[in-house]
């Protein structure tokens, strides 16, 4: 599969999983019961470090410059 995002929305990607993740962490955020849903930064967070989006893909959009 060819790369379909540029370097601002792997970065953007990347800073946001890492929050997502941050706010699943029992030191940084209480525990309320909810946290599990920042596990759910994996995704954009590996979708960052891959370069490939499937929704893009699926919509036909990039973001690389070419």
């Amino acid at each position: 599969m060819t790369r379909n995002m540029g370097g601002l929305d792997r970065l953007l990607r990347f800073y946001l999983g890492l929050v997502m993740i941050g706010c699943a962490l029992p030191y940084w955020a209480p525990q309320t019961g909810w946290n599990w849903i920042g596990w759910l930064g994996v995704i954009p967070l590996v979708s960052s470090l891959m370069g490939r989006c499937g929704v893009y893909r699926l919509v036909g959009l990039s973001t690389c410059a070419r």
